[in-house]
């Protein structure tokens, strides 16, 4: 029997795309203008908050470069999301290793399931980017150690280490932030898909670069650095394979990184793809 054609076409930030259900997650495609001979896949995600429609301008630059641009919402957030953004963010700052690892967990888990679908669906290369912006930058981390398919990340102020040592607030000159206690289920997660724990799923690959706010105090840099030291004390040829790019101050800090994009994501960009 034929699978029911669930995709449409909509105009979302003034870009014509298709959306569609990768099983109960909700993606959103754009294709290159020009159909290349190997359909080439790039995922590209949200940070805590956000959601994939707001990742278009970056879908649109993937798809220039040839590659079939894809987003798809983390857990808990936009069409999979029973509360607003707002509420979202409050409750998992609130909590970082209860509802934050299970966000994190669950959409590292569901990266999987997108790249079966987008394989099996839209007929892509087994050789897949992955990247995203703050939190889907975690995700593109802990991913590409489960799922040797991914070959390349690109995170974006993101941390290896789920513990996130010395992380602050993330508004002004805030203070420590309290991380919180995990559940049963939280602490699972982070068990079995917290990079940090897991460096041996690292050693052949896959090639990452991490983009980093030099004052960043809600993802300090060091969380990246230790990352790497920890990796080259067993594979200095795999430790060779991280990237460290820092974007330098003023307004390093997570959120004007955001605002500086035109510094690093045309660079990053060809070095991703």
């Amino acid at each position: 029997m034929a699978k029911k054609d669930r995709s449409a076409i909509e105009v979302v930030n003034g870009a014509s795309v298709r959306k569609n259900w990768a099983g109960h997650i909700p993606v959103l495609i754009i294709e290159p203008k020009e159909p290349a001979a190997e359909r080439r896949l790039a995922i590209f995600l949200s940070g805590l908050g956000g959601n994939k429609e707001r990742l278009v301008p970056y879908l649109q630059d993937i798809a220039d470069q040839g590659y079939i641009a894809l987003a798809f919402d983390n857990d808990q957030h936009g069409e999979r999301g029973s509360a607003g953004s707002g509420n979202l963010v409050d409750r998992v700052f609130s909590n970082m290793r209860n509802y934050g690892w299970k966000i994190l967990g669950q959409t590292t888990l569901d990266t999987k399931t997108v790249i079966d679908w987008a394989i099996d669906t839209l007929g892509v290369q087994s050789d897949v980017r992955v990247g995203g912006i703050s939190m889907g930058g975690d995700i593109s981390i802990a991913a590409a150690g489960i799922d040797p398919r991914i070959v390349r990340i690109a995170p974006i102020i993101a941390t290896p280490d789920w513990l996130r040592p010395g992380m602050h607030e993330i508004s002004g000159s805030a203070p420590l932030m309290d991380p919180g206690m995990p559940d049963e289920a939280s602490q699972t997660f982070y068990d079995e898909l917290n990079p940090m724990t897991h460096l041996e799923r690292y050693l052949n690959g896959p090639q990452m670069r991490l983009t980093l706010g030099a004052e960043d105090k809600h993802i300090p840099p060091e969380n990246a650095e230790r990352f790497k030291r920890e990796l080259a004390r067993l594979s200095p040829e795999a430790a060779d394979g991280v990237g460290l790019v820092y974007i330098p101050g003023p307004k390093a800090d997570h959120i004007h990184i955001m605002d500086r994009k035109d510094e690093w994501w045309p660079d990053l960009l060809r070095w991703w793809l």
